[in-house]
């Protein structure tokens, strides 16, 4: 395990992810300049080579190319292998306001971004001491996106699912600007961890409609495939909705797991096997024929 440093870090700093897209953005250091987002972390220590390497190969875990870093010391001075292609203004607007700090930055599309910083974040208070094993902090997570782009399908696709309710006022956006559109789907959360998820639906034919327009389905299309439900909501479906929470996640809060897998009676492994009963198994000739399946071996595996 990488320790960092034996002085304990000032807790008024709370890791906040700050956006340095704009700041960057006629750098030289081409990463930067042509990344869709540029953000960071400020960590209150100067991070040695060893921590920073560590981290970097966390960052990749999580889907960054790398994990770029400016480590300001007490003098003023930067020590970092980018620091050249930065410019004096762009140093100086990036430089943090207590001495002695590293910068940790991450340029990717936002989602990438905020999926890399959020674990480097999350491991840092852990290592650093911010988190505060005793404090209790509970909040609500809303405003989600409804859409997001498929670069592998080239369209829009669904965050949650296609039935998710739509931010009241964004309705005529669905299909003039998606990536715009809010939707009625939310997330509880407690110390960090997700308990439960849910959303309100859609409860308007014609916003439904939309909706299957915006990912690319025919009007045909979502007949043949939703026609029983979208004529639900054209007889008059009241506004609903749904949470579902995890109660394996409130047991390894409760007992101060950090692995889920730990308070779950018969986990499975990480490849989906399950070493209590040996699933998946092949399955007898008798029973795939009851069930109307039929195996064949792909091209090239042989007889």
């Amino acid at each position: 395990m990488v320790r960092y440093g034996s002085d304990k870090p000032d807790l008024r700093f709370g890791l906040e992810i700050q956006d340095a897209t704009e700041a960057t953005r006629g750098s030289e250091f081409g990463v930067f300049s042509g990344a869709a987002a540029v953000r960071h972390l400020t960590v209150p220590q100067e991070l040695s080579r060893g921590e920073l390497d560590a981290l970097e190969e966390l960052a990749k875990e999580w889907g960054a190319k790398g994990l770029a870093y400016l480590v300001y010391d007490t003098a003023g001075d930067v020590r970092s292998p980018i620091a050249k292609f930065l410019s004096v203004e762009e140093l100086e607007t990036l430089r943090p306001a207590d001495p002695r700090s590293t910068l940790l930055f991450v340029a990717d599309e936002p989602a990438v971004v905020a999926r890399v910083l959020g674990a480097v974040r999350a491991h840092l208070g852990r290592e650093l001491g911010l988190i505060d094993p005793e404090r209790d902090a509970f909040l609500w997570v809303i405003d989600f996106p409804l859409f997001e782009w498929s670069e592998e399908e080239n369209r829009w696709t669904f965050v949650h699912h296609p039935f998710t309710g739509v931010v009241p006022g964004h309705e005529e956006l669905i299909e003039s600007d998606p990536g715009a559109v809010l939707s009625q789907a939310y997330d509880l959360v407690w110390n960090g961890w997700e308990l439960g998820s849910g959303s309100i639906r859609i409860h308007r034919q014609d916003v439904q409609q939309r909706v299957f327009r915006a990912l690319g389905m025919s009007e045909e299309e979502a007949r043949q495939k939703f026609g029983f439900f979208l004529e639900a909501l054209n007889m008059g479906a009241p506004p609903h909705g749904g949470f579902a929470l995890g109660i394996d996640r409130f047991v390894a809060l409760l007992a101060g797991e950090a692995n889920i897998r730990e308070v779950i009676a018969y986990p499975k492994t990480a490849g989906g096997s399950d070493p209590l009963t040996g699933a998946p198994s092949e399955a007898p000739e008798e029973q795939l024929r009851e069930l109307g399946i039929e195996l064949r071996r792909l091209p090239g595996q042989g007889s």
